[in-house]
């Protein structure tokens, strides 16, 4: 079956986004896995603003990005783009029978809503997260709203010289 892999970027104190919306904290001068990993998902799950950023930002996707899969969660868009599928209605039904589909793993994306409403359905399988040293002190927070605790297991980390540090977990279930 496949995997659900929430990975994504957040700062030390917890911020998926800065104060405005902005990520610019975010290290972009090395590759720090990302060509490894978009080697096991060939899908992305994300929510109606992300996939709207992703919209907006597509002309600045570095050289060589690849494709993938796109599912876009939202129950107020009633069309996405071609290729992309637009997932509303029952959600957990809906990522199940997605999950039991041939493929490689599902990169969550973001953004917060969709994280936590996944995350309240146990239906994320693992958990990577690229935590930069900054403390941006408010934004939007990687977990809000999740509906009780959740134990993790380290699986793997990364250390950068930089401070940066990649910390892989799967979820006990």
């Amino acid at each position: 079956m496949r995997k659900i892999v929430l990975q994504l970027a957040v700062s030390l104190d917890g911020y998926i986004e800065g104060p405005n919306g902005e990520f610019d904290w975010c290290f972009t001068d090395q590759d720090y896995g990302m060509s490894a990993f978009f080697k096991r998902i060939d899908s992305t799950f994300m929510g109606r603003k992300t996939y709207e950023l992703a919209l907006a930002m597509q002309d600045e996707a570095p050289p060589g990005f690849p494709k993938f899969k796109e599912y876009v969660f939202s129950n107020t868009l009633t069309e996405v783009k071609e290729g992309v599928k637009l997932i509303n209605g029952d959600i957990k039904k809906k990522v199940e029978k997605i999950k039991k589909e041939k493929g490689k793993d599902i990169w969550l994306f973001g953004g917060a809503e969709l994280i936590s409403l996944l995350m309240n359905l146990h239906l994320v399988d693992e958990i990577i997260l690229a935590v930069h040293p900054v403390i941006l002190g408010s934004g939007k927070a990687l977990f809000s709203d999740i509906a009780e605790r959740t134990g993790l297991t380290l699986t793997d980390h990364k250390i950068y010289p930089n401070g940066l540090a990649f910390l892989m977990y799967s979820i006990k279930n």
